[in-house]
């Protein structure tokens, strides 16, 4: 063969390839790998009780990046960061809180490009909206809605570890069995009775516990805002803590003002147990359900000792 004929061969077959390769490229579905290249699944969760939850489904396939979880600080007045948007533009499962409670996140997913990214917004799972009670975590139901859909979506993402995800399902709903049957036993022995709170993120739980929740719902969805509550619904409230009525007082641990303290020191005047409860997991590397069944063993306790003392 001649050196000729050899380099025009040589020509055809690269121009062969490159078409081929062409093609192939045109022809390909776009890249839809829900995960990096190490084959776990990258989630991003606006607050760490929800990221908490996702990482005790997800285990060994997921890493969980919770945004909000400073004990010392207000979930309510968090402002997002380019760290932040950079681990929403490379995850591939966001979970935000929704209702207004973290509107930074849907500023930053606003911004996101990527086409195949999976959100879980809890709002919207739930038919809930900005102005409604956000705390949808404190619900016992709500909770139990959001695993399950948790578990869909995982599968939905990676389908090959789907029994996987199965049993992480199986094992976390038998955990979640021992303070959702605490909430079950508090309502059996305590339903009916008075109580208070500083702001509206206890009212999901008094009601799932059967407690009736008095404090006046304008004061106590003004200071979950971070609003000044109206001169009257400050007098009922006050009047009602001077009464001795509400056998327990709840207040946020990390919604602290002067209106909220001197509602504790009121309370604690006139002989009413008080108690604190926070906004994000408590202490942070506890788990979702320890940190729920230590809150309601310490309300149980407070009722116990009030119901004792009269």
């Amino acid at each position: 063969m001649n050196k000729k004929y050899l380099n025009k061969s040589i020509v055809a077959l690269f121009l062969v390839i490159v078409i081929v390769f062409i093609v192939a490229i045109f022809l390909r579905k776009p890249n839809t790998s829900p995960t990096d290249n190490s084959g776990i699944i990258q989630v991003v969760s606006g607050e760490n009780f929800w990221g908490n939850i996702v990482s005790q489904l997800g285990g060994n396939y997921v890493q969980v990046l919770s945004i909000v979880s400073d004990p010392n600080a207000d979930p309510h007045e968090y402002e997002s960061n380019t760290n932040d948007a950079r681990a929403f533009a490379n995850a591939n499962y966001v979970i935000l809180n929704g209702a207004g409670y973290d509107s930074w996140g849907d500023k930053l997913l606003s911004a996101n490009t990527n086409p195949n990214q999976k959100v879980l917004r809890i709002a919207d799972l739930l038919g809930r909206k900005e102005g409604d009670n956000p705390h949808f975590w404190y619900n016992p139901v709500y909770v139990n809605q959001v695993v399950a859909q948790m578990e869909n979506d995982l599968v939905s993402i990676d389908p090959s570890h789907a029994d996987y995800y199965k049993e992480q399902y199986i094992a976390l709903q038998k955990s979640f069995s021992e303070y959702q049957d605490r909430i079950a036993s508090i309502k059996k022995q305590f339903g009916g009775t008075k109580v208070a709170a500083t702001e509206d993120i206890f009212a999901y739980l008094a009601n799932a516990s059967g407690l009736d929740l008095i404090s006046p719902p304008e004061f106590i969805q003004a200071v979950a805002e971070g609003n000044d509550p109206s001169a009257q619904g400050v007098a009922i409230f006050q009047q009602q803590l001077k009464s001795g009525v509400p056998q327990v007082l709840v207040y946020n641990q990390q919604t602290v003002t002067p209106i909220t303290e001197n509602m504790k020191k009121l309370a604690a005047d006139n002989g009413i147990p008080v108690i604190g409860v926070t906004e994000t997991i408590q202490p942070p590397d506890t788990s979702f359900q320890d940190w729920m069944n230590a809150e309601l063993i310490t309300l149980q306790n407070a009722l116990d000792a009030k119901t004792l003392g009269k």
